[in-house]
């Protein structure tokens, strides 16, 4: 997508350091954290949300778990919560599927 700000960062037309990277996975500190540890773990494959995503995703969808538990591994984040919101009204403002993995501090639940 030409106007996507996630797909511009994963193509390097948008400069950002990456903390990770695969073939599926591209995972960036959040410009805004809210926690003392907060990444974004992008598919880069674009997906809007996961409500997009179709059965040929399922690898992708699991890839973004597994980069998860290695970025939180690489960061020495022992505990974390891992956060997918789906449609604005969930909080979603970057319509490209994002995993966001906060940690660092406690949480608290309900979480919204």
């Amino acid at each position: 997508m030409t106007d996507c700000i996630f797909c511009k960062i994963i193509a390097g037309t948008i400069p950002t350091t990456s903390v990770y990277r695969t073939e599926q996975v591209t995972a960036i500190r959040d410009l805004n954290p809210q926690a003392p540890t907060h990444i974004l773990l992008l598919p880069n494959k674009h997906l809007a949300s996961v409500a997009e995503a179709q059965p040929e995703d399922e690898a992708l969808l699991g890839a973004l778990f597994l980069a998860a538990k290695r970025v939180a591994e690489q960061e020495n984040v022992g505990s974390y919560r891992l956060v997918v919101n789906t449609g604005a009204q969930a909080g979603q403002s970057v319509f490209h599927l994002h995993v966001h993995l906060l940690g660092g501090r406690a949480m608290s639940w309900p979480p919204g």
